[in-house]
């Protein structure tokens, strides 16, 4: 059984779009490349065969990932997310006293991390060092790079 994955409504709906897209356009691509590489003969070494078999292999056990996904995720509501701590959905800007330097991330799943557009998982190291904290605390951090130090400076939705 897979792992709740909490997501806004907006991911919910590309997921459930791309799962969509698989099924009516890349599903039925797939099946017309065995077809015409089918139309070429000799299917013991008929490599296009092989490959196209593979390719619709791969897009069902995405398919199949997609669907696990869905029945796992639970949408939260942005609105009922409390400011007070850091949790996930939350905005937090941080002083890094490492580099002096003020970061601003959002604690999303790891289904809608993207560190170049400022969302970091609830998992990451980040994440979990300060996950729970309140505005005035500081978090160490555990990372790749060696302990880091952020000063919550500011919490919201």
């Amino acid at each position: 059984m897979s792992e709740t994955q909490y997501v806004t409504q907006e991911t919910l709906e590309q997921m459930k779009e791309q799962l969509q897209r698989m099924k009516s356009v890349d599903r039925p691509a797939a099946s017309k490349a065995i077809a015409e590489a089918r139309e070429k003969g000799d299917l013991k070494e008929n490599a296009e065969y092989d490959a196209a078999k593979e390719a619709q292999g791969l897009l069902e056990a995405k398919i199949a990932a997609m669907e696990g996904s869905l029945a796992n995720v639970r949408v939260i509501d942005e609105s009922t997310i409390d400011t007070s701590k850091v949790s996930i959905l939350t905005t937090v800007t941080m002083l890094n006293l490492n580099t002096k330097k003020q970061v601003t991330y959002k604690i999303v799943s790891e289904k809608e991390a993207d560190l170049k557009v400022g969302k970091i998982s609830v998992s990451s190291p980040i994440g979990k060092g300060i996950l729970g904290k309140k505005e005035g605390d500081v978090a160490e951090v555990q990372a790749p790079a060696g302990v880091l130090k952020f000063k919550i400076e500011k919490i919201t939705v």
